[in-house]
């Protein structure tokens, strides 16, 4: 049996049918499993990338979710409540252009990062964000202090 990820982001869309071909075109997601129902209507789906996982579901309520329901972004009138970081080993910029050649809005142009990561970040059709990264440079917590004027901690205590 192979290994799975111990964490599995699951996004919500109202056609993901459309959404997990354009997670394939857009940021190089491969379809894993996909499950329907005898309309068509997904019941699971997932995507792998990298060692990583991500689901893909349409919009949906239930008792399973104590009176809560799973949204879009396009349904929300563009809110969200997280977005997805994904970390590349190499060659954010050319992902970057190959994202934008497939329609995402890029909401950040690429661009080096205080922390020593690249980074840059993309909307999808329906408004989820995603966060793209690559590491580009060691830096120490004492640089990155100075460099941000923020306070790095490794743990809660006196927070």
């Amino acid at each position: 049996m192979s290994e799975r990820p111990a964490v599995v982001p699951c996004v919500f869309y109202k056609d993901p049918i459309a959404a997990l071909k354009w997670l394939e075109q857009a940021f190089g997601f491969e379809l894993t499993v996909l499950l329907t129902d005898a309309e068509g209507n997904v019941g699971h789906s997932e995507m792998a990338f990298l060692n990583s996982a991500i689901s893909v579901g349409g919009e949906w309520a239930g008792p399973q979710l104590g009176g809560a329901s799973m949204k879009s972004p396009a349904s929300l009138g563009g809110a969200g409540t997280q977005f997805l970081r994904i970390a590349l080993p190499d060659g954010l910029d050319a992902h970057c252009e190959r994202a934008r050649a497939a329609g995402a809005r890029i909401t950040a142009e690429p661009e080096d990062q205080f922390y020593g990561d690249r980074t840059y970040r993309a909307m999808d059709p329906e408004g989820h964000i995603w966060n793209f990264s690559q590491a580009v440079r060691v830096v120490s917590g004492a640089e990155m202090e100075q460099a941000s004027g923020l306070k790095i901690r490794t743990s809660l205590e006196g927070a």
